[in-house]
């Protein structure tokens, strides 16, 4: 398995499929014999001396480039609407600051690189994005997001080395 490792799952659970995120930590947690937290906003994921660690949240922030640099390899895991040619995507992703428009918007990329300015740290990156099709006031993800989850679940224990 890969040591120090942290799963940071984005996304917001009361928006469908943009709460993908939520349901693959809790299938990797699963996997791992871990304990599920039933509520996303206020329970975490228990964080024993165990790794992977698992993270999740509404979005990335400029202060977890600070977390990020206690890791040597850290998966993020997001939803996409299609903008991605594959319905799941999963790369190793590298430091790169990118400029963006939006306040609220960081990428995976641009927290690496904070990362590696503050502190020096490099931990590996990798990125699985699911394609996100209904993004409606709900909790329940759609039927072929679901059926992605399962595959990306999948995919990260095979990056874990599980």
């Amino acid at each position: 398995m890969k040591e120090n490792s942290l799963i940071i799952g984005i996304g917001n659970y009361d928006r469908q499929d943009d709460g993908v995120a939520w349901h693959i930590l809790c299938g990797v947690a699963k996997a791992l014999g871990r304990k599920i937290p039933q509520d996303p906003y206020e329970e975490e994921f228990e964080q024993t001396g165990e790794k992977p660690h698992l993270l999740f949240t509404l979005q990335i922030v400029p202060e977890m480039a600070d977390l990020i640099s206690n890791y040597d390899h850290v998966c993020f895991v997001d939803a996409h609407t299609g903008a991605i040619p594959t319905d799941l995507q999963a790369i190793e992703i590298k430091p790169s600051f990118q400029r963006s428009p939006l306040t609220h918007h960081m990428t995976p990329e641009t927290v690496l690189s904070l990362t590696n300015t503050v502190s020096g740290c490099k931990p590996e990156g990798y990125l699985v994005s699911v394609r996100g099709y209904q993004f409606g006031f709900d909790q329940t993800l759609s039927p072929k997001t679901n059926e992605l989850s399962i595959s990306a679940i999948q995919e990260i224990s095979n990056w874990l080395e599980l």
